[in-house]
Parts: C-alpha cells; structure tokens; sequence
C-alpha cells in the first residue's frame, strides 16, 4: 500500500484493468446485475419491512477485508470470496468504496420493494429483474451483508411470482371477458342476419355493432379472426337479404304503378256520370283496390293519386249539387205533405165511416203524387200518416164486425144450443134423474156464456 489517498477508480475487480472507472451513483455497476425494466401499475401484496441492507464505510470491515496485497475480500457463511482489489490508498477507503457499491445494489432492491408495495410496476417485470441480481449477487463485486440481500431478493421473488400469476388471471379474465362480449355482438349480428326484417333499426344496430367492437381488444388473434368472420358473415347475410326485398320491392311498385294508372283511367271516364248510386259505389271499389294495391315508385305515387283524386272530386261535386237541388224539391215535399196530414188528422171515422174513408184514399193518392221528402223528415211524416190509417182501419173493422152475418148466425145457434139443453135438464129432473139434469143445466150454462160473447164482440 502507499500513503498518497487514493480515489475510488483506483479499486479493481479480478481480472479489471488496474484503473477502472468507478461506477456514478443509481447507475449500473461492471460486471454488476442491471436493473430490471419498470413495473406496470398493478396491486401486490405488501412485503414484510426489511432493515435495508446498506454497509457504510465505518462498519465495511464487518463484512470484508483488504489484505497485504490489496485484495478486497467479502466474507460469507461459506467463507470468503475476492471481489476486488485496491491499488493506492487506505484499506478502509477500499472498503468503503466496495460497501458503496453495496449500497447501489441494496438501494435497487429497496426500489424495486417500494415499486411492488406501492402496484405501480408489472409483476413479470419486476420479477426478471428480481432473477436477474439473483444471478448476479453471487458475484457481484460489492462488501456488505450480501446474505440479508439475498433473503431479501429471494422473498421478493415469491411475493412477483405470485403477483405474475395473479396478473396472469386477471388478463385471462379480461381476455375471456372481451371476448364474451363479442361472442355476445356476434351472435346478435347472427340472429340480426339470420331473421331481421327491420331493415332501417336493424342496419343501424349492425353499425353500432362495429363500433363497439373495434373498442373490444386483448383476444388472441386467431379467437379474434374466428367471431370477425362470424360477424361479417352475418352482416353480409342480412346485407344481401335487404338488398332483395328492396329489389323485390321495385318490382311490386313497378306492378303496382301500372294498376294505378289503370284505376286512374276508369276514374277520370266516371267523373261526369250522372248515375249517382252505382257510380258512388264504384268510386268506393275503385278506393279500395287502390289502398290494397301497395304503393307505386314515391313520385308517380303523388301524381297518380291527384289525377285519382281530382276525378273523385269533379264526379262528388256534381253528385251533391244534384243532391242540393233535390234536397230543396224534398224540403218543399215536405211542406205540402203536412198541409195533407193536416186534413188527415181532422177525419173522424167514428161520426163518418164512409166520409172519412173517401177523404183519406183522396189524400193518400195526393200524398203519393207529392213525392219523397228530406230523409231526416221522412220517419216523422210518414208515421203520422200511418197513425191516421190505423185509426180510419180500426174503425171500419168494428164496422164490420158489427154487421157480419156469420158473426149473428153463431151467436144465435149458441143461444138456440143453451134453450135445448135447458129443456134437456128440465125433463131429466122430472123424471128423476137429478145427475143427469144438472149435466145438462152445466153445459147449458156454458153454452150460454159463449152466446153472450159472441153478441158483445157484434156490439
């Protein structure tokens, strides 16, 4: 060893050149582990508190020696190992320098503890880099208690280890989740194309159907490729369906402008006849074959429906003018008919049969020469006629019932009945034969009675 101090640089490992650069603080060491890559933000279980294993200069020499030669020493539980040497300088510099280098490693472990507890690092990641100052702790040039570090890398190994599984089950959730989604879209596409006829909301649904699945990811490529093909299959399906209803759809339109314009022609031929009844009632068929013909192409459907309509039109006109003018004939009908039921109700028929009988066939001739009368009228004129009718009738039919000779002849044959039996019950009680008598008075009696119901029906 000399006197002169000597700087850090001056320290070499086995088999270094003699003047080897000293590592920069945080940075990576020769020949010493590198870091690991950064871990991704995930939850970890948090590691037991660990005293951090750092060995500063004035306890370097717990865990290693310079020796005469200037050989650096690190003493294990197996014995010791050379990590280095130093060429100038103090022995305890050199321990020093190589407990700083100890310190560099402890402090990555520490990071890499802190990263874990706090889930802001990917569990694989940190894992490999855990592995990786396993490797190279063995021989790693440093001084300090390489033991504690080592227990310490060893449980942080179990704790990424089982960290990395978790992650793993929670990407293969999400992987079995996203895909359940889309297995979801593309068995309603399926259904979509399969059985559909909304074909607006339909389309639509299968629009938003992409949209959401280009925000599905994380499935493996070929699971992905298998539900794409079974969602564009079924879109193609549904696409080349529409496509043929609304090809079908032409046709019928097609089919269904010639038979308007057909209709629109025997339309306009009817408009100016003047056979109301049946011609109204062929406007109305001419109607309804129009509304279930389905509809022609949008802009021949509009025209053909005015050229329709305007004959409507022109013939309804013409019909409820005519309508008009009858209505006033009627009205005027009306009028005079009441001036006959006026006379009509004055006949009594119970003072003048005869008379009354003459005036009413009179007034009913002139009633029937008068003519129709407005409808909403018609009900109430004609049965006030009907009621004179009725009474003129009852009266002429108790006329008759009072001088119908067959009407007398029976009544008079009841009596003549009732007399004889009479006699009958007379001598049978003469005789003696009392039974035989009151039968015969019995059927007298009834006789009797159906001869005074015969004389009342003639009074």
């Amino acid at each position: 060893m000399t006197e002169n101090p000597a700087s850090p640089e001056q320290a070499t490992t086995p088999g270094d050149s003699p003047r080897p650069a000293g590592p920069k603080p945080g940075m990576p060491k020769p020949g010493g582990p590198r870091p690991g890559p950064r871990p991704s933000a995930a939850p970890a279980p948090t590691t037991p508190a660990t005293p951090r294993a750092v060995a500063p200069a004035a306890s370097a020499s717990r865990f290693g020696r310079v020796d005469d030669d200037g050989g650096v020493w690190l003493r294990t539980k197996d014995g010791e190992r050379q990590v280095g040497s130093w060429q100038a300088g103090e022995p305890a510099e050199g321990l020093a320098h190589f407990a700083r280098r100890f310190d560099d490693l402890a402090t990555e472990v520490v990071l890499l503890e802190k990263r874990l507890e706090a889930g802001t690092g990917d569990a694989k990641h940190t894992q490999q880099a855990v592995r990786a100052l396993l490797e190279t702790l063995p021989t790693a040039a440093v001084v300090g208690d390489v033991e504690s570090l080592q227990a310490r890398l060893e449980a942080l190994l179990t704790v990424t280890d089982e960290k990395a599984a978790a992650d793993r089950s929670r990407k293969e959730a999400a992987r079995a989740a996203q895909a359940a989604r889309k297995e979801a879209l593309a068995a309603e596409a399926e259904q979509i194309g399969a059985e559909s006829t909304q074909w607006k909301a339909s389309g639509d649904r299968l629009r938003a159907i992409l949209e959401e699945w280009k925000t599905i990811r994380g499935l493996d490529r070929k699971s992905d490729d298998a539900l794409w093909k079974r969602y564009s299959k079924a879109r193609e399906a549904f696409n080349r369906r529409r496509g043929a209803h609304f090809a079908e759809l032409d046709r019928d339109r097609a089919g269904a402008r010639s038979r308007k314009e057909e209709l629109v022609v025997e339309a306009e031929s009817l408009s100016g006849s003047t056979d109301w009844g049946p011609t109204a009632g062929r406007f109305r068929d001419l109607m309804a074959e129009w509304k279930g013909t389905g509809r022609a192409p949008r802009e021949a459907e509009d025209a053909l429906w005015q050229r329709f309509k305007a004959a409507q039109d022109v013939f309804f006109a013409a019909r409820n003018a005519a309508a008009a003018e009858r209505d006033e004939e009627f009205t005027a009908n009306a009028v005079a008919k009441e001036e006959l039921l006026v006379a009509a109700e004055q006949l009594d028929p119970a003072t003048d049969l005869e008379g009354a009988r003459n005036a009413l066939r009179s007034l009913q001739e002139r009633w029937d020469d008068i003519g129709k009368v407005p409808r909403d009228r018609m009900q109430e004129l004609e049965g006030r006629m009907r009621a004179v009718e009725q009474r003129v009738r009852e009266a002429t039919d108790k006329q008759w019932q009072r001088t119908d000779p067959e009407a007398q002849a029976r009544a008079a044959q009841f009596h003549e009945r009732a007399t004889h039996l009479e006699e009958q019950a007379a001598k049978a009680r003469a005789a003696g034969k009392v039974k035989r008598a009151e039968e015969a008075e019995a059927q007298a009696a009834q006789w009797r009675e159906w001869a005074q119901t015969a004389e009342q029906a003639l009074q």
